[in-house]
């Protein structure tokens, strides 16, 4: 059964980047303390509006992503709410170092935004397509990694993120991707939610793509198999208790994300089981390429996670287990 709160199916196709930008605009209302910091790529991250609406309190620092979370870091020490948005490829890939040291070795409550991520960059290609993200980040001490499934989901996380006390990051893409979840859907950071209930298998899925994961659910049902799909927002601190308890009904999961299946989400969820709950596990996602250029479909099928390669996949475990 799917959670009666999603919209699914669904034609309605916003990217979660738009989310963040009107969450933005609506909490710099209420609170004079959040500033936005952005490396020459406002419109894009959609942070314009936030820019053109308080325009004290947002910093443009060009092509300078170093500077930016360096910047931030001062920010938040002086008690202010500072986003950093950029691309996911320069915001964590070209600051890192900067982000672990200024940031998180500090504890200051920063949150960073990494739009553009995964192969949802499309016709953007490998340079762009930031497939690492999730694993620059969740290895930091004291930083929470969110990664939302669509835009009222990425509008929630970054009103959440504003209460947090540590850094936060914060992953969105380009493309516009199907609107699932509603304003009564729940979303807390830390807490993993069940889109659907099965018993044969635990999908464990991050991001937009869960979409995908559905799609597979509802063909597989009608050869009565029954998948249990978890969207796990938040990968840092991953929810242990939710898929510990659906891995023990299953006995086994399989993960999918648009990431390189190293250091991801399938890396989190692999070392969580193998620890507590021994049981077969499949990753789904890039494994260990780059991207190329091309249409956000055509990509997913050639990556092999797409509904059709998630149906394969499921069959793959049942049998093999």
């Amino acid at each position: 059964m799917i959670d009666k709160t999603l919209k699914f199916p669904t034609d309605n196709l916003i990217s979660n980047r738009d989310g963040l930008g009107e969450a933005l605009v609506d909490a710099g209302k209420i609170n004079p303390n959040i500033v936005v910091v952005c490396a020459d790529l406002a419109e894009s991250v959609k942070v314009h509006t936030f820019a053109q609406t308080f325009p004290q309190r947002f910093i443009e620092v060009g092509v300078a992503e170093q500077n930016a979370v360096t910047i931030a870091s001062g920010m938040a020490a002086v008690g202010k709410i500072p986003f950093v948005a950029s691309y996911a490829v320069f915001s964590p890939g070209r600051n890192w170092e900067q982000i672990r040291t200024t940031i998180c070795y500090n504890d200051q409550p920063v949150k960073i935004i990494g739009s553009h991520a995964g192969l949802a960059s499309g016709p953007d290609g490998a340079t762009h397509q930031a497939l690492e993200d999730i694993a620059l980040m969740r290895v930091l001490p004291n930083m929470t990694v969110i990664s939302p499934c669509d835009y009222f989901e990425a509008k929630k996380a970054t009103i959440a993120s504003i209460n947090q006390s540590s850094p936060v990051y914060i992953r969105l893409c380009r493309e516009k991707t199907p609107v699932i979840t509603t304003p009564d859907t729940p979303f807390e950071i830390s807490r993993a939610s069940i889109f659907r209930t099965g018993s044969d298998v635990t999908i464990c899925a991050t991001g937009p793509i869960i979409y995908e994961a559905l799609l597979a659910s509802e063909t597989l049902a009608l050869e009565e198999i029954s998948v249990e799909i978890i969207n796990v927002s938040t990968i840092k601190p991953i929810d242990e208790e939710t898929i510990l308890n659906s891995v023990r009904k299953t006995g086994r999961v399989i993960t999918l994300e648009d990431h390189q299946i190293i250091g991801g989400l399938g890396s989190a969820v692999t070392e969580l089981v193998s620890g507590s709950f021994p049981v077969p596990v499949m990753r789904l996602g890039v494994n260990d390429q780059f991207g190329q250029s091309g249409k956000y479909r055509k990509l997913l099928r050639e990556y092999e996670m797409d509904a059709q390669a998630i149906i394969d996949a499921v069959k793959i475990i049942i049998n093999k287990s």
